[in-house]
Parts: C-alpha cells; structure tokens; sequence
C-alpha cells in the first residue's frame, strides 16, 4: 500500500470519530499501523481490521449489517469489551456531517485500498430466508427453527442446567447461573400461585425447563408448546427420564392450534416477541379462550418504549439471530389484553436481571468455545457472541 494510501487511514478515522468521545478504543490496521486511544488508561476495547477495504466498505454501509458480518467472518475481530463493536455501529450509522466534511472524507475515501473481504471464502451461518406472509403459521415456524433448532448441545454449553433461554432472577447479584434461573422458575410459579392438581399452559415452553419444574414442585399437571422439534425431543426426553410422564407432557403446537379445555393458568416467557404487533389481538385473545375464568396469566417477554425499539432495530438481528422477531412498547402490550378481557393486576420489569443473565452466558459461551466449534461453525459461534454482547 502506498504511502499515501497508509495516511489516509488514520487521517479517515481523526475525522469520522472526531466527535466520539471518550475516544476509549484503539484501532490497529492490517498493515500494521495503529490509530490509539485518546483518553486516561487503557483502552476499553481495540479494533483489529484484518483486510484492506474492509475500512472502505464499513464507512460506505452505514448500517449495523456490514460492520457484524464482518466481525462474523473474521474481516475484523475486537480485543477487549465486544459491545464497543455496537456503539461504533450506533456512532456510525448517525453521523450527520456538514457538506464540507462530507468532502473532505470522500476524497479520503477515494484514497483507501479496494482489496476483498473473506467473506466469500468464510464458512457461512446462511441469513435468514423467510417465506409466505408474515407472522403466518408457517413463516413463523420456520424462524422458530432457524434460531431454536440450531444444536441443543451448542445451547447447553452456555445455558444452566435446565436450558431456561430467558433472563434468570439475582436477588442478591451473587447468584449463579443455575441458581439463578432456578429463581426464576419459583417466582413465575409464586406469581401464578399455582396448586395442586392445577392445570397450566406454558406457550413457548423451549426444552422444558418450566414445565417439569411446575410438575416437581408444585404438583400441577402441566402442558408445554413449541414449534421446535429439537425443543419437543429433548423436552419430553427429560420428561420421560424425571418420570413425570403422568404430570406433564410437551407437544409440537402453535399458540394458534390451542384446542383443549381451559387450564387453571398459563404463563409465556421468551415467546412473545415472536408475535409480532399484528398479531397481538388475536394471541391474547386465544389465552383468554385457553383460560377458565378467574384464571391467571402470567406474560413474560421483551419490550420498551419506542425509543428502545428504535434502537434496537437491526438488520444483523433480522438476518442473523431473530428473523421477524418484534419489540412491543409496554403500552401496546397492555391495551390489547385488557381489550382482550385480561384484567391488568401485575407489571414487573426485570431488564437488570436480564443484563446479569447475559453476562453469564457470554462469558460461559467464551469458556466453552472450543466445545461449542463442536457443534457449530466459527461464524455461528460468532453471532451469538455479538448478539448477546450488543444485548
């Protein structure tokens, strides 16, 4: 690379992030050269841009798609706190410059190396491919599969012992996963007050873990649903080997295929941001129907503000993770059930307890990394690094 083309890099980055601050990163280019941190310390995290024009190509998207894949195929990696990745994607993507500046980065833009990505060689965690209309039973059934039937041994590397996918419950902050997640599982029942001989409905129920708990504990007869197959093997499975076959059982259905006489409670967690807000009338209208009357329902999933959705809007997590997932501001939520019939007695946020959850799991995903390659590719492993790392 020529001289020129060298100085250009690092006069591109004082521009583009001149009004980034701290500058708490570091940059170190393919051919060596480093653009350092400007502030006290170490720091936080350093990007590695590991071929020429990937620079090039990461300020011309703008968008969150080309920066992660590629941190997913390896164009560059980063050394220290992985979420730093993101917040250079916000940064990015809401620059607004002057028309002088815009130039002035044009002309250094023109300067910088053309040279190809790894991508095409890379081996792929193929985007998402949905057909049909959205939020039909099929589309949804084929996005449930494309995250949740991904390997339930790549999940268990990661996820407690009972494979909950949802945010366990720290009443100290000291918790382990396990204990944690078990936590969890008693407060839903306490918040359901369940009792014996009771019948409960978990929608989405993933591989089990409430179902049995409920079973075990509290002595109800409980009834769990999913769309994913590898979900409904493993959970009856576990079933069969808790000999709890009397008590609970798992079945492949939708919300939508609820055809059995009214249960004592139902509860949801993880599954509602599947849903998507067209749907919401009708889903909670089929709870309402899968309710005896004075029935409990317990609802359990990730929302926010229009703010936070705003922010949250991904193509990355589209593409990559959550095809068709949906955020639904509280309010949203809230109307559409007491439309519905439900009677609002019991609104909790746990988005702390959901920022530990995630910690955990990135940090056990990264001590298990080599078993986890077992089970999936390098750039499979990647997303789900990003992805709860920018979660």
């Amino acid at each position: 690379m020529s001289n020129r083309s060298a100085r250009a890099e690092l006069l591109l980055l004082d521009e583009v992030f001149r009004d980034y601050g701290p500058l708490d990163f570091s940059v170190r280019l393919w051919d060596g050269q480093s653009w350092p941190a400007r502030h006290k310390g170490e720091p936080h995290f350093t990007l590695f841009i590991h071929q020429p024009g990937t620079l090039r190509r990461m300020l011309l998207s703008r968008g969150d798609l080309y920066l992660c894949e590629a941190f997913i195929y390896g164009d560059l990696t980063v050394e220290g706190e992985l979420s730093g990745l993101l917040r250079l994607r916000d940064y990015i993507e809401e620059l607004r410059l002057s028309p002088g500046r815009l130039a002035r980065l044009a002309w250094l833009w023109l300067l910088l190396p053309k040279g190809r990505s790894s991508q095409r060689s890379a081996p792929r965690r193929p985007r998402a491919t949905l057909k049909g209309k959205r939020h039909s039973l099929y589309r949804d059934r084929t996005a449930i599969e494309f995250h949740y039937d991904l390997s339930n041994e790549f999940f268990a590397n990661w996820l407690d012992e009972r494979m909950i996918y949802s945010c366990g419950y720290f009443p100290t902050g000291k918790e382990d996963i396990d204990a944690a997640q078990e936590r969890k599982l008693d407060y839903i029942c306490r918040k359901l007050r369940l009792q014996r001989d009771e019948r409960l409905l978990d929608i989405g129920c993933g591989w089990g873990g409430l179902v049995i708990y409920a079973a075990q504990r509290y002595g109800v007869h409980s009834m769990g649903i999913t769309l994913s197959q590898k979900q409904h093997a493993f959970a009856r499975e576990r079933i069969h080997r808790a000999g709890l076959k009397d008590r609970c059982r798992v079945e492949l259905r939708d919300y939508r295929e609820i055809y059995s006489e009214p249960f004592d409670k139902l509860v949801s967690v993880g599954m509602f941001e599947h849903i998507g807000e067209a749907r919401l009338e009708l889903y909670f209208a089929k709870a309402f129907q899968a309710l005896k009357p004075g029935g409990l329902f317990l609802n359990h999933g990730i929302g926010g503000g229009a703010s936070v959705k705003d922010r949250l809007k991904s193509r990355f997590i589209d593409s990559y993770v959550f095809p068709d997932g949906e955020l639904v501001d509280i309010g949203t939520v809230l109307r559409e059930a007491e439309l519905a019939g439900f009677e609002v007695i019991d609104v909790e946020s746990l988005r702390r307890h959901y920022a530990l959850t995630l910690r955990h799991w990135v940090h056990r995903l990264q001590a298990n990394r080599a078993r986890a390659l077992q089970h999936v590719d390098d750039s499979t492993y990647r997303v789900w690094q990003l992805y709860m790392s920018g979660a």
